[in-house]
């Protein structure tokens, strides 16, 4: 009950400063605009933003470790989730500089053009590209290699139970975790940019198609797919990839190659019907009948006359559709019907490794073991929504 009160009597006193902010800002510049235009909700919002930022700033000073030497884990990652905030903005901010100056004349007026936000996308798509092309190279280990140590605690230190040559420790199996995160890079990322782009080549080739030749063929595509777009994707991908664990049988690299069929088949209903609006919107234009009155050829119309113009939507479709895919396969290898083993996915080390979470009291590092699978695909979701909207902003003309 008590707790209720603080809050309570929290929020209140917000109210209280808020109200007196407006007040004293209007008296203090002379009912200027800005605070005499000022809504009370935004000065509300003013004063509850210096508070947690303030309660922000104290958390974070707080001791890591208590009175009787047990580290607090809430302390920790809080600390971990700020200093890797300002590292990455930094980053960012020296990747979009850098590219100021450096490169040709067309990429330094983009880089010039192009907020911070952008530039950490970027920047996180460029390095998960590397990890995932120089795997490899990378990588300490193999991803298959099973060692004889098993559950090596992360951090290489012996004297805890870790172990130098593992710097993120071994799963129960004895493979090491820091060469399987590299891997999942290669294994996640490789096969959601591939499923994709099959999912792209078929929904919008049949989608400008439609859009193209209308009539039967139009009617027959949109009402299939419409069909496919009422069952929930999740489940009826899941659906479909328990039937294939029966085809597949022992087989599991043919397992993989049903899921990015099923993937493709079920987001290409999405891009179909992008393709068609935007297809349709272009075929009505003059230069189309003209190209028609030409005798241009099918194949000529949808790829040198509606593809081009329909470049800046399917791109930003792109980037969101890659997002929904990685996440799918992420979520089918957690719930087991995914990239089988010995490949490494981030989405199987997830549902294998949630076990350290019950050590966070005893060892942050230990329990943080899981949350860089699940880090690793919240943040090049994050990325690539990123970039996205850059490239919405850019191609909606508001630049301008």
């Amino acid at each position: 009950m008590s707790v209720w009160v603080w809050i309570i009597g929290g929020l209140a006193a917000i109210a209280v400063a808020g109200w007196l902010f407006r007040l004293f800002g209007q008296k203090a510049t002379g009912n200027k605009p800005f605070f005499r235009d000022m809504p009370y909700s935004v000065a509300f919002g003013y004063v509850l933003g210096v508070v947690l930022l303030a309660l922000a700033v104290w958390y974070y000073f707080q001791p890591r470790v208590n009175d009787m030497g047990i580290p607090s884990a809430g302390v920790t990652f809080f600390g971990w989730a700020v200093n890797g905030f300002f590292i990455a903005a930094a980053a960012a901010w020296v990747f979009r500089l850098l590219g100021r100056n450096v490169g040709t004349k067309g990429t330094r007026k983009l880089f010039r053009q192009m907020p911070l936000t952008a530039s950490f996308g970027i920047l996180v798509i460029l390095i998960y590209a590397t990890l995932a092309i120089f795997a490899g190279i990378i990588a300490p280990h193999g991803q298959e290699d099973v060692f004889a140590k098993v559950n090596v605690l992360p951090g290489g230190n012996i004297a805890t139970g870790g172990d130098p040559a593992f710097p993120l420790g071994t799963d129960q199996i004895g493979r090491d975790l820091l060469s399987r995160l590299i891997y999942g890079a290669q294994n996640t990322v490789g096969i959601a940019f591939a499923t994709t782009c099959l999912a792209f080549f078929f929904g919008g080739s049949l989608g400008f198609l439609a859009a193209t030749l209308q009539g039967w063929l139009d009617q027959v595509l949109s009402r299939a797919v419409d069909v496919l777009m009422a069952i929930p994707s999740l489940i009826f991908a899941l659906l479909l990839m328990t039937i294939a664990s029966a085809w597949a049988g022992s087989e599991k690299w043919l397992l993989t190659v049903y899921m990015v069929l099923i993937i493709a088949l079920i987001d290409s209903t999405r891009v179909f019907r992008l393709a068609r609006a935007v297809g349709m919107n272009i075929v009505v234009m003059d230069y189309i009948e003209a190209a028609k009155l030409r005798g241009e050829g099918l194949g000529y119309l949808i790829f040198r006359e509606i593809l081009p113009n329909a470049t800046a939507p399917l791109l930003a479709e792109f980037g969101l559709r890659f997002c929904f895919v990685f996440l799918t396969i992420a979520s089918l290898s957690f719930l087991g019907v995914g990239i089988q083993p010995p490949l490494a996915d981030w989405g199987t080390m997830v549902r294998d490794l949630a076990q350290f979470i019950n050590f966070a009291q005893f060892s942050p590092l230990t329990a943080a073991l899981p949350l860089l699978a699940a880090g690793a695909i919240a943040l090049l979701t994050v990325a690539v929504n990123f970039v996205v909207d850059w490239m919405l902003y850019r191609s909606s003309g508001l630049k301008e």
